[in-house]
């Protein structure tokens, strides 16, 4: 998907400086129900916190973390990690999910964007960030806008309007060039979001 974004996104002048500046693909590779857990990890704490949050749950199943290995684990135990009651609750819900649907690359092959976020959504405790992160990094769509992302917003705003407030539509509009491979666009724009020591 890269080689055939590069085109599209060096279209914008300022897309163009980050194609040159980053590698937004360096993360390693988590498979479908990982990364959903960090996702729900994620939800509303800072990088920092969700880098350690992460790092303490994943160390805990000894980098096995599977829906059987995550609903065998003492309530006690994922609180050490620095997971919430509700967090504990959402990750096993997500985990039942699991094993009784296919969530995989696969089994959701034929399901529209919209379609997959609403499937996602009646997960308790996965709303549309977390699916729409779910698009973006487990399914690979190409042309996701994550708009409800506070990074993608401050990062859209800091590169286009010098840091200026901007609305969801202006940022819809800054955007459209990046079609249809708004995905990787995101990438970069969290990239130079992540790098800037502010």
């Amino acid at each position: 998907m890269l080689e055939e974004a590069l085109p599209v996104l060096r279209q914008d002048p300022v897309m163009a400086e980050l194609v040159e500046k980053h590698d937004p693909y360096v993360e390693r590779e988590w498979d479908e129900y990982e990364r959903l857990c960090i996702s729900i990890i994620n939800q509303q704490l800072s990088t920092a916190s969700a880098a350690a949050v992460r790092e303490r749950f994943f160390d805990l199943f000894g980098g096995e973390v599977t829906p059987e290995n995550v609903l065998a684990a003492e309530d006690e135990a994922l609180r050490a990690v620095g997971l919430s009651r509700s967090k504990i609750e959402y990750v096993r819900n997500a985990a039942r999910a699991f094993r009784e649907d296919d969530y995989t690359r696969e089994g959701l092959a034929e399901y529209a964007d919209e379609e997959v976020v609403d499937l996602l959504t009646e997960i308790r405790g996965v709303g549309e960030w977390t699916a729409r992160m779910y698009l973006l990094f487990v399914l690979r769509r190409p042309d996701v806008l994550p708009l409800g992302d506070l990074a993608v917003r401050r990062g859209i705003e800091a590169l286009y309007a010098d840091g200026d407030e901007l609305t969801r539509a202006e940022m819809r509009e800054i955007a459209e060039v990046w079609r249809p491979y708004r995905s990787v666009a995101t990438r970069y724009i969290w990239a130079e979001y992540e790098s800037d020591p502010e």
